[in-house]
């Protein structure tokens, strides 16, 4: 296939080609303003999409809302963007200075700050200041969505491997996959690190599959469906945890909201759920953040 020409991929993955006239739009960066004075407490907790005002104040009452390490009272003020305001233990986003960013990485940018051998860096698709850096890995082949941020605790708690928050991928592999196959990757997969966890996998075509991982494994993917036979011809990632983007074009960034970065908050904070057969399960429980 000829560089440029338009690709068709697999079910529920756009990807529009991107020519040299049509460069990937990206996010408008937000105007500089002035400091806000502090807000009731509950109207900044609100403003962070945990609910009404009247929630929020129920929140505080019971004891579930600190302010720079200290419990909440009802009737105080924050600052939203200076105080380190948490809900059970889970830090509300807005920071000043910390931003998270969703990208669509496309194949050939790797997922590195910098690279010796001059390659595009996924870092160089979002704007240069504040410098951030990639969660986790995608490797230079594949593509799909990875977030970038300068937010230390959250990188931490989404790549560790005790946390293992849900990843999910489109998979177009050589030939078919046979039932076989699919068994063996829903039952976990030997390979020379270990046996993986089961993954969850439904077809989505002959040579087509949706798959669901929690582990973190350096290519772990591509190296399950070799193991079982079915060399990985293209892989798409298509969810972080709760976060997806169907519309998000290859080599686009976006701001995540307060919303979503609060459930990536809550996902990385959860254990994993797991069906009866041991594969992992995205969350459809409503948190503090809603689904």
């Amino acid at each position: 296939m000829a560089d440029g020409d338009p690709r068709s991929g697999p079910e529920g993955v756009p990807v529009p080609a991107q020519g040299a006239d049509h460069p990937p739009k990206q996010a408008a960066e937000p105007a500089d303003s002035a400091p806000a004075p502090p807000e009731r407490l509950q109207k900044v907790l609100a403003k962070a999409g945990l609910g009404s005002r009247r929630r929020c104040e129920d929140l505080i009452a019971d004891g579930r809302v600190t302010v720079n390490g200290l419990t909440a009272q009802l009737g105080q003020r924050a600052d939203g963007a200076r105080d380190r305001i948490a809900v059970d233990n889970i830090p509300l986003p807005g920071r000043e200075g910390v931003v998270y960013y969703l990208v669509n990485k496309p194949v050939g940018v790797i997922c590195s700050a910098s690279d010796p051998q001059g390659r595009p860096m996924v870092t160089s698709l979002v704007p240069t200041l504040p410098r951030v850096f990639p969660v986790g890995r995608l490797d230079v082949s594949s593509e799909g969505l990875i977030v970038l941020t300068n937010d230390g605790d959250l990188a931490y708690q989404l790549t560790h491997p005790s946390f293992g928050v849900v990843k999910e991928y489109v998979v177009e592999v050589e030939g078919r996959l046979s039932r076989e196959a699919l068994g063996r990757l829903r039952r976990g997969v030997e390979l020379d690190d270990g046996v993986t966890a089961p993954a969850k996998i439904s077809l989505l075509g002959p040579s087509t599959a949706r798959m669901a991982i929690h582990e973190g494994r350096n290519r772990q993917v591509r190296r399950m469906c070799e193991a079982v036979g079915s060399p990985v011809r293209r892989l798409v990632r298509t969810r972080v945890g709760p976060v997806s983007d169907p519309l998000l074009a290859p080599g686009a960034w976006r701001h995540l909201d307060a919303t979503e970065v609060g459930r990536l908050w809550e996902a990385a904070r959860a254990p994993v759920q797991v069906s009866r057969t041991g594969a992992p399960l995205l969350s459809t429980r409503p948190g503090l953040f809603g689904r």
